[in-house]
């Protein structure tokens, strides 16, 4: 079986809502192992509607409807639904009974508009609303069934939960959706595929997408079906064990967790710390380390010292090699590091200097430089240039995930 969503209301189109709901019935059609091949949002337009209906419920066996059950002039879905499906719509008395006691006990007035809430689809089924009083409704298809729903989340959860779920539970096929998600940094999008496509294009099954996080890092997703979750895990598990053996130590997670969690688990568990000396990122690694929880365990502290006279008062950089190098140097990310994991006490020591822009470009060092430099409780400290492409935001979060990354790879 497979499934098309399509949420409905001008509002979503716009930049103030969010589609909640959508996001709601993805993870419960994946729960009942059904996938989502498509969804739609669409506006109030009873024409566009009809042929968004139509098209769907000839091509998926599930199609789910949320918004436009109410009694206003643009709550259109029930008249969209009946044009695409060709269907006549009828007045229910039992609806209408239901509606006029509830609108009675709410001590307020019936309008006729109110009553377009009792017009069904002819063969469709209602779906009780035990919050609200627009009622969903259940329509066979010559494909499976349309499935309506209203739109206030505190409506349609419960009514998915108590009615949806169990009567797609006994239709859908034995069937669970698993997947498995790798994530890598220091490798550019294109690279990260170049290395899996040859693997994941050979199997239909598991389904593999390749996304770019704005950490920035690449995230492979790979989502498999079986008829159980136990067999659909191990198919997910086994190309992604195969992939990652492909990109090497590019990848730091098999669970979706941040570089920063990584790298504090690491120094957790060897009952390490690490301090920092920024300048170009302005306490931005501090604070990506110091987000995740239990970071008092791994993090004793951090230095901002954007100018020049604290980097040598704060972290002891030497005033003869700010002179002779400039501050976005080799050798001022070395001291950087030396200076916190010295003045800091700390097992670890990271600096970063460099020029975010999108200002202060120099001859040979172009916007975008970044030195970062490292040192350990077992070797001498040690500085890695990088260049940064983006804008001045984009910049100073490449060189915290360089940064990170760059521990990570010592303390493995």
């Amino acid at each position: 079986m497979r499934a098309e969503i399509i949420a409905i209301g001008a509002e979503l189109l716009g930049a103030q809502r969010t589609d909640t709901n959508s996001l709601y019935l993805a993870g419960e059609l994946a729960d009942l192992g059904i996938p989502l091949q498509r969804k739609a949002v669409l506006p109030d337009d009873v024409r566009e509607l009809a042929a968004c209906l139509a098209a769907a419920c000839r091509r998926a066996e599930v199609v789910i409807c949320t918004g436009g059950l109410g009694p206003t002039e643009d709550d259109r879905t029930v008249a969209a639904a009946a044009r695409a499906l060709r269907l006549p719509l009828v007045l229910d008395p039992r609806a209408e009974r239901r509606l006029r006691l509830r609108v009675h006990r709410r001590g307020r007035r019936l309008y006729a508009a109110d009553l377009r809430q009792t017009l069904r689809l002819q063969p469709a089924r209602w779906l009780a609303n035990r919050v609200g009083s627009a009622l969903g409704q259940w329509c066979p298809t010559a494909r499976g069934c349309l499935i309506l729903l209203p739109g206030p989340p505190g409506e349609l959860q419960p009514m998915f939960a108590a009615q949806v779920r169990p009567r797609l539970r006994r239709l859908a096929p034995p069937a669970a959706l698993a997947s498995r998600v790798l994530s890598v940094t220091g490798l550019p999008e294109s690279e990260v595929d170049r290395r899996a496509a040859p693997l994941y294009r050979r199997v239909a099954n598991p389904s593999t997408t390749i996304l770019a996080v704005a950490t920035p890092h690449v995230e492979l997703h790979f989502r498999a079906r079986a008829t159980t979750r136990q067999r659909a895990q191990v198919l997910a598990d086994t190309l992604a064990r195969r992939v990652e053996r492909r990109l090497g130590k590019a990848v730091f997670s098999r669970e979706g967790h941040s570089l920063a969690e990584v790298v504090g688990a690491a120094l957790a568990a060897r009952g390490q710390t690490v301090a920092v000396a920024e300048s170009c990122t302005g306490g931005a690694l501090a604070a990506a380390l110091t987000d995740e929880p239990g970071s008092s365990l791994f993090f004793r502290g951090g230095v901002v010292c954007y100018s020049n006279d604290l980097k040598v008062t704060l972290a002891g950089v030497e005033p003869s090699a700010l002179a002779a190098q400039g501050a976005v140097s080799a050798v001022i990310a070395r001291q950087l590091a030396r200076g916190a994991r010295q003045r800091l006490g700390a097992d670890w020591g990271v600096g970063i200097t460099g020029i975010a822009g999108p200002g202060g470009a120099r001859r040979h060092k172009p916007v975008g430089t970044v030195f970062i430099g490292l040192c350990g409780p077992a070797s001498p400290a040690r500085a890695r240039r990088y260049r940064f492409f983006g804008e001045r935001g984009m910049i100073r979060r490449g060189a915290v995930q360089a940064a990170l990354n760059l521990l990570r790879q010592h303390l493995d």
